[in-house]
């Protein structure tokens, strides 16, 4: 199997999932794991193989002449990445395939969830700047589907167009900074780019393409000020907001900041900008988290939090950041993952997510609390789970930064106090708190719906109780393809006793403490939140919306008023401004002009031209002004014959024809001529045509003047008949060279013939 034929499979299998569904029944969602478990064991596999150095590239061709391909990169950075997605994903499938059993469109609901695991697949293997872009868009477009996916309630539509509007614009961003980036190397694909990081430093264009990719990167990733849509994004169903926090979209900006690390990281301003937003939304994800009522929104503020971290680690860019930063990747998605689906379950067995309305639950499902308690222990860094290691090298991270380390462990300190009380708070409140009066009594959630949380816990504990064998040599190989120069740090669960640990245990007392007074800390949180916090991101962003669409109506009113020669006459004005402007900063016109040569007949059919156009302006009859008309288009079909445009002239001749049947026909039904035209509006349109028709006479002349090096006819001649296969080369220029135009031309035709029937038919019907 190869990268590319297993993503064509998913994403066919994904295409298929709202048709074959009704015939899977309850086993679906088992079914549809055996996708991406058969990816999860293909990289599995390629695990030893990447460990000693190796490197998997696939390249299919797409657009050769802009040197874009299909390329997949694979290093121990994707291995990684591919197992979280896959890995989790396998259990997402199995978890959502009972889980929205009750729901409608079930079959879509798969298809969607399928599709924005190949888009997060596709995104971590992509070996080239623009297939990585494409995926990219994939997740956000997907996301979109199952963000929204409740669509008959207002919040979910609005969070679901919330994380569009901001991740698209973050697309858009990325893009930029993908083609800036691509200039210097010449080039788009990644192994080429990696091989010569230093390339763009050297290059003007670093700024603007690291500014434009860390849009990109920090909008995906929910990185403040964007922070704010991940939380709303809670609307989705639970198994979306499993996958999308645990291992999917939120992660991708992440990735993309490790990717690109080696080519634009060890600068100053990668460095301060990772560093400053990574800190800020480390500590404003969990400081908002504390005030929150509803499970999802605590663990999706958490999140936010817990995405900061990395940002701050990559930032940071030292030997313990980089092995922090993979080490908790790791740790994040497992317990995350865990969490996210025991809350659903909690939702689902007692209707609520709410956590003062839950309380006594270890009681009904003793060992799903069992399960999700452990997801908590590991978040809170206790151990033997792997969050423990997680938090002592993030804190050793911290301590061997190179800049503004106080800063930096202050705000990890709190972040980690704030993370180890709401481990507390979850725990104690949910399963042995004051039990409510539940609407019905709460059981044991389906083996479907624990399978995926055990298992993620399970391998949370035997990493953490045998890092070195275990976790290492998933983690070794992405740290070095991330950075190059640094080397794996030899995990080990006791490090001794030593100024980390003691910030471990003085983290864990800390916590405690807060917990012991939440009941007068959180209140004095909120109303300090309410006084100085006032505005919330997402009121804000929908006003800005608002406000966009308000100056877009008004815009709209103003430009597109209605009046067609008002549109003409910008047209005119801007156009003939322009090509005045260029003629003037261009060489001096020499114009040669021979009279002597002109036939005296050609000479009569202008003069008669010319009258006939002064004939059209000064009439004041509909009738006269049009004969004028017509005469000057014979007059012009007459001099295109006499110089051999026979084409032209017969296409003049059926254009002219018609255009004088068809103005009659609407003249004849018009109310008597009136002079509605003010003189100031008649000068005005005669300066308008002399702009316009003086630049044109200007530019006639000296094109009859110009010196060309080859005319163009030349190429039509020979390449006619060898390249076209065409002995007519009118008509092959027509067909071949000049298609689009000649296809614009039969579509005005086609729309103009269809416009005059409906006219006919109507006329027929009144």
């Amino acid at each position: 199997m190869t990268t590319g034929l297993f993503l064509i499979v998913l994403l066919g299998v994904s295409a298929l999932a709202p048709f074959i569904r009704k015939y899977l029944k309850n086993s679906a969602g088992w079914i549809y794991a055996i996708w991406p478990f058969t990816g999860f064991l293909y990289y599995l596999s390629l695990l030893p193989q990447i460990n000693q150095g190796h490197v998997l590239m696939e390249s299919y061709t797409w657009l050769p002449a802009l040197g874009i391909n299909f390329s997949f990169y694979v290093d121990g950075f994707s291995v990684l990445f591919s197992l979280l997605v896959l890995g989790i994903g396998t259990f997402i499938m199995i978890y959502a395939g009972y889980y929205m059993r009750p729901y409608p469109m079930k079959g879509r609901f798969m298809g969607y969830l399928l599709l924005f695991m190949t888009a997060m697949q596709g995104i971590v293997v992509s070996g080239n700047l623009i297939t990585m872009f494409v995926f990219w868009e994939l997740t956000s477009v997907s996301s979109y589907l199952l963000i929204g996916y409740y669509h008959e309630k207002p919040e979910a539509r609005a969070s679901a167009l919330q994380a569009l509007l901001i991740t698209g614009f973050g697309g858009l961003a990325l893009l930029g900074g993908f083609v800036l980036l691509a200039i210097p190397y010449e080039s788009y694909e990644l192994s080429y780019i990696l091989s010569n990081p230093d390339l763009i430093k050297n290059s003007n264009l670093y700024l603007p393409a690291f500014i434009l990719v860390a849009i990109g990167a920090f909008t995906k990733s929910a990185q403040f000020p964007f922070h704010f849509w991940l939380p709303g994004a809670m609307t989705a169903p639970s198994p979306v907001s499993a996958f999308l926090h645990s291992a999917t979209m939120v992660k991708a900006g992440v990735f993309l900041l490790a990717r690109l690390n080696p080519v634009l990281g060890g600068t100053e301003l990668w460095s301060y900008t990772l560093t400053i937003v990574g800190a800020t939304t480390m500590f404003t994800g969990a400081w908002l988290s504390i005030t929150q009522v509803d499970l999802k929104r605590i663990l999706a503020y958490t999140t936010v939090s817990a995405l900061g971290t990395l940002v701050l680690l990559i930032g940071t860019g030292t030997e313990y950041a980089i092995n922090a930063a993979i080490i908790f990747l790791l740790v994040h998605a497992l317990y995350k993952g865990t969490l996210f689906m025991m809350a659903g379950n909690i939702e689902k067995k007692t209707g609520t997510r709410d956590i003062n309305q839950l309380g006594g639950l270890f009681k009904y499902m003793p060992f799903a609390a069992v399960v999700m308690i452990l997801a908590l222990v590991s978040m809170a860094g206790v151990p033997p789970m792997l969050g423990f290691l997680g938090k002592e090298l993030i804190y050793e991270a911290s301590v061997a930064a190179p800049k503004a380390h106080l800063f930096i462990l202050t705000l990890g300190f709190l972040t980690n106090v704030i993370l180890v009380f709401l481990s507390l708070r979850l725990t104690i409140d949910i399963f042995w708190g004051k039990e409510p009066e539940y609407a019905k009594t709460p059981a044991e959630p389906n083996l479907a719906l624990v399978i995926g949380p055990f298992f993620l816990v399970l391998a949370s504990f035997i990493l953490g109780l045998f890092p070195s064998a275990m976790a290492n040599p998933l983690t070794s190989s992405a740290i070095t393809s991330i950075s190059p120069e640094l080397d794996a740090i030899i995990l080990k669960l006791w490090h001794g006793f030593n100024l980390v640990l003691a910030l471990s245990v003085f983290t864990l007392l800390s916590g405690l403490f807060v917990f012991k007074y939440r009941h007068k800390i959180i209140p004095a949180i909120d109303r300090f939140n309410i006084k100085y916090f006032r505005r919330e991101f997402t009121r804000l962003f929908f006003q800005m919306i608002d406000a966009f669409l308000i100056f877009t109506k008004l815009k709209t009113k103003t430009l597109q008023h209605g009046y067609h020669r008002y549109y003409l006459m910008t047209l005119f004005v801007i156009a003939s401004v322009l090509v005045w402007i260029m003629i003037w900063r261009a060489d001096p016109i020499i114009l040669e002009l021979n009279f002597s040569d002109m036939p005296l007949n050609l000479v009569a059919v202008v003069i008669l031209i010319i009258a006939a156009a002064i004939s059209s302006i000064v009439s004041n009859s509909r009738v006269v002004a049009l004969i004028s008309l017509g005469v000057i288009g014979f007059g012009i079909t007459i001099i295109f014959i006499a110089y051999s445009g026979v084409d032209l002239a017969i296409t003049m001749i059926m254009v002219e024809t018609l255009l004088v049947i068809l103005a009659m026909t609407v003249v004849y039904h018009l109310p008597k001529y009136q002079n509605f035209s003010s003189t100031g509006a008649r000068m005005r349109d005669a300066l308008v045509a002399t702009l316009v028709g003086s630049f044109f006479i200007v530019l006639v002349l000296q094109a009859g003047t110009s010196t060309l090096d080859a005319p163009i006819s030349e190429f039509f001649k020979e390449a006619s008949y060898t390249q076209a296969f065409g002995r007519n080369i009118v008509n092959v220029i027509l067909v071949d060279f000049r298609a689009l135009d000649t296809l614009g031309e039969i579509t005005v035709i086609s729309i103009a013939a269809l416009g005059i029937y409906a006219m006919i038919q109507l006329s027929k019907k009144q």
